[in-house]
């Protein structure tokens, strides 16, 4: 198999149909599946001329252009393993990743950062011409050969080069159902950038293996002309982080008939954000939680929404389980790892060059998620943080997200993340930042009339926005090391 073939096989019987329409308030780039594919295979062979030999790694260091899919999909088609990065990591962010990885090449995009590596470097501009080449054909091979390296945020520890295989693109189709409600008729707007992977997944390559219509806003967008453009291209779903959605929810505009539902990933989803979609639109929220070796297993979906409170259901096709200590799986109601069966299509290759560190994921036939959770007896699961972010409150256990999820109630609580300070070797204390006008004393009052007394945070640090990984997740890992007070 081939996991681009896969992607476009569908679009190769509608030539003429509406692939991708890259959307803005002034025009629209569109592109059929016709020239959608003919770029693909034409990228691919202009790799193969520049030099490239399957195998080989390319280092991918595009900005937000509908050229970072193209040589994506073109790589793979080939069989050259390509490697996306985000544009925001700096020189030395991307040397050590092109250190890693050891590319045969590098492509380069107008202004991203460059690493300092010795690969021969192919400009983007070169790069124009490949879509007119004669169409390479797919090189096909072992579903589990490896098919393209990802690297983790990073918000628990150093990012990892994360090998996928091409089997991995048989477990997004249990998302089609278990999380988006797909149809081939859909228009998927999806608001983040061409250069992120949850944009690459879930509004590109996911509507085009169904053959629907993928819509992405325009470089420099603002988040408040979302709904306008969404409802002026009749979108059908609307995806994005939690984050674009409290955005869009603050900006002046009306419902519009096409939408029917929302879809969140990439942080956790306030429950009060979606019950302030859904009397905004009169459509849902739906979630979803995964993992970058893995992609999103867990999720609400159209046909069986997520209760309140929850993460939602284990996709159909995905064996979930809730381990104790030993590696045993737990009954419904007792907390413990969520873990994934080793099985599953979606699950990565391993970490590259690091194979302690893979191994060191595993318990028995599970793959460690890292989060923490709890199951109701419908199998809805509960998240209760990472295994990392986990607090201590004077000899209980408590999750972030507890928290959270009542100071973001407050109607000027901003952005909201808790997490555990150091204020001596011994001693820490919960801490909650907040990015909005509300006071700390209003905060402090809130969490009195809702929590216990040893969940409630001892400390309220107001900050104009909340430090990000770049995949758009809080990184708590940075609040505690720029906030921790053990140290003078």
């Amino acid at each position: 198999m081939n996991l681009a073939e896969h992607v476009l096989l569908a679009g190769s019987s509608r030539s003429e149909k509406l692939a991708l329409a890259v959307v803005g308030p002034a025009r629209a780039e569109r592109w059929s599946y016709g020239r959608l594919i003919a770029a693909v295979r034409g990228t691919a062979t202009g790799l193969l001329e520049a030099g490239l030999r399957p195998g080989d790694r390319l280092l991918m260091r595009l900005g937000n252009t509908p050229g970072f899919p193209i040589v994506y999909l073109g790589a793979i088609t080939a069989g050259i393993v390509p490697v996306p990065t985000s544009a925001m990591l700096t020189t030395r962010e991307a040397s050590k990743i092109a250190a890693e990885i050891g590319p045969a090449m590098i492509v380069a995009g107008a202004g991203v950062p460059m690493p300092d590596h010795a690969a021969p470097v192919l400009d983007e501009s070169e790069m124009a011409g490949f879509s007119d080449l004669p169409p390479a054909d797919f090189v096909h091979g072992d579903p589990d050969r490896l098919a393209y390296i990802i690297y983790t945020s990073g918000s628990s520890g150093q990012p990892r080069a994360v090998m996928h295989a091409h089997r991995a693109i048989h477990a997004r189709r249990l998302m089609f159902d278990g999380w988006y409600g797909l149809r081939d008729s859909d228009r998927m707007m999806h608001a983040g950038a061409f250069n992120w992977t949850f944009t690459l997944g879930t509004g590109l390559m996911d509507p085009w293996t169904l053959g629907a219509t993928a819509l992405i806003p325009a470089e420099g967008t603002d988040l408040d002309q979302i709904p306008l453009l969404a409802s002026r291209h009749g979108a059908t779903i609307l995806a994005g982080a939690p984050g674009v959605f409290r955005r869009i929810l603050r900006a002046d505009w009306q419902p519009f008939a096409s939408l029917r539902h929302g879809l969140a990933a990439g942080e956790r989803l306030d429950p009060s954000l979606r019950n302030e979609w859904q009397a905004r639109t009169g459509t849902d929220l739906h979630e979803a939680m995964g993992a970058s070796e893995l992609s999103t297993f867990i999720s609400g979906s159209p046909d069986r929404p997520a209760p309140p409170g929850t993460a939602g259901f284990p996709q159909p096709g995905r064996n979930v389980a809730i381990l104790s200590r030993d590696g045993q799986p737990l009954a419904a109601g007792e907390a413990g790892a969520l873990a994934v069966r080793r099985d599953d299509p979606g699950l990565f290759l391993g970490y590259l060059g690091q194979p302690e560190e893979s191994a060191a994921r595993f318990r028995g036939d599970w793959f460690l998620t890292g989060d923490q959770a709890v199951a109701d007896s419908d199998g809805a699961i509960t998240l209760l943080g990472r295994a990392d972010d986990i607090m201590n409150a004077g000899g209980f256990r408590v999750a972030p997200s507890e928290i959270e999820e009542l100071l973001a109630t407050h109607p000027q609580a901003g952005d909201v993340a808790v997490t555990e300070l150091a204020v001596s070797p011994a001693t820490s204390i919960i801490a909650a930042f907040w990015t909005g006008t509300a006071s700390a004393d209003d905060l402090r009052a809130l969490a009195a009339s809702g929590l216990a007394r040893y969940k409630q945070p001892r400390d309220y640090i107001r900050l104009e926005a909340l430090p990000r990984t770049p995949t758009g997740k809080i990184n708590r890992r940075a609040l505690r090391e720029t906030h921790r007070k053990d140290r003078a």
